[in-house]
């Protein structure tokens, strides 16, 4: 099941996707990783590799809209996944 979770629009929050069971099962490692992060969204800076998760920071988003952000790997070994992480932004 995707991950979702409530923004505040006025939030500077960090948003990550989990790779490691994904990872152990192909016994592979990120090379690379970007994240795209839809118009009404900001994205802060470049996406982060840590081990076997990609974090991004994130501002902005319109009260009652929602949005999906979507993180591409390429591994040492080739493969190329895409998960998302879907964001509803409410005043909290």
């Amino acid at each position: 099941m995707p991950d979702s979770y409530i923004k505040d629009p006025s939030a500077l929050l960090d948003y990550s996707w989990d790779w490691s069971a994904w990872l152990a099962e192909v016994d592979d490692t990120i090379s690379s990783a970007t994240v795209t992060v839809p118009a009404g969204l900001t994205a802060v800076g470049a996406p982060v590799v840590a081990d076997t998760a990609v974090t991004q920071r994130v501002s902005g988003g319109t009260v009652d809209a929602a949005y999906a952000m979507v993180c591409r790997i390429t591994t040492v070994g080739g493969l190329i996944d895409e998960r998302s992480i879907y964001l509803t932004i409410s005043e909290r």
